[in-house]
């Protein structure tokens, strides 16, 4: 039996947060990514939605064996759906798969629940590594929702996967931002994001 893969659109393109094998750039058509607040937890979460005639850029990679437990622990909050229409430097592949937030767990969208400016460096520098500045810049361009505000963790990122960026990165991530997103410091927020986590988050997903 041939190794399923997995599509991943945010944190997973960041090779540097994940060891799993054979990754290649892809595209998905009939997906979109957002910006979703649910009720899981107080920062929101980048999620796939169905959007007919839309594709997003982000990186395939193989599942040993089908051992999806480590992948799915990752993705807590998330569910597998099987992908349809998407474009990749493999040769054709029967079974991949997106993660997308369960619509049960949608949160009023007038609640609070920030963005984690720590979160978006570690998919930016992905994007920026794999598809250089033009690709990039399509993430932001084809990600939904930048209407929520964006909450400056970056020196005391909560992210568990955080990464170093580089000062060119760093600024790139902060001039994109700037055209379509408030950021906001608060030390008491990010102290109160960091110790009071979700009962269902995995103890994995606590690392700071």
């Amino acid at each position: 039996m041939k190794d399923p893969f997995f599509f991943g659109y945010g944190s997973l393109v960041n090779r540097a947060t994940h060891d799993f094998p054979h990754t290649a750039r892809a595209t998905v058509r009939g997906w979109a990514r957002m910006w979703k607040k649910t009720s899981l937890r107080k920062v929101a979460f980048l999620t796939a939605f169905e959007a007919h005639g839309e594709e997003i850029d982000g990186l395939i990679a193989a599942v040993p064996r089908a051992d999806w437990a480590a992948l799915d622990e990752r993705e807590w909050a998330y569910h597998r759906l099987p992908v349809d229409e998407i474009r990749h430097e493999h040769p054709p592949l029967s079974d991949i798969q997106i993660y997308r937030t369960r619509a049960e767990h949608d949160a009023d969208p007038s609640s609070e629940h920030p963005i984690l400016l720590s979160y978006v460096d570690v998919v930016v520098q992905g994007y920026l590594r794999e598809f250089g500045q033009a690709g990039a810049d399509r993430f932001f361009a084809t990600t939904h929702g930048w209407n929520v505000a964006v909450l400056d963790d970056r020196a005391a990122p909560i992210y568990p996967r955080h990464q170093s960026l580089t000062v060119e990165e760093m600024a790139f991530v902060d001039r994109r931002l700037a055209d379509r997103a408030q950021i906001f410091s608060d030390d008491a927020l990010v102290e109160d994001i960091r110790t009071n986590r979700p009962a269902a988050e995995p103890a994995s997903e606590r690392r700071v």
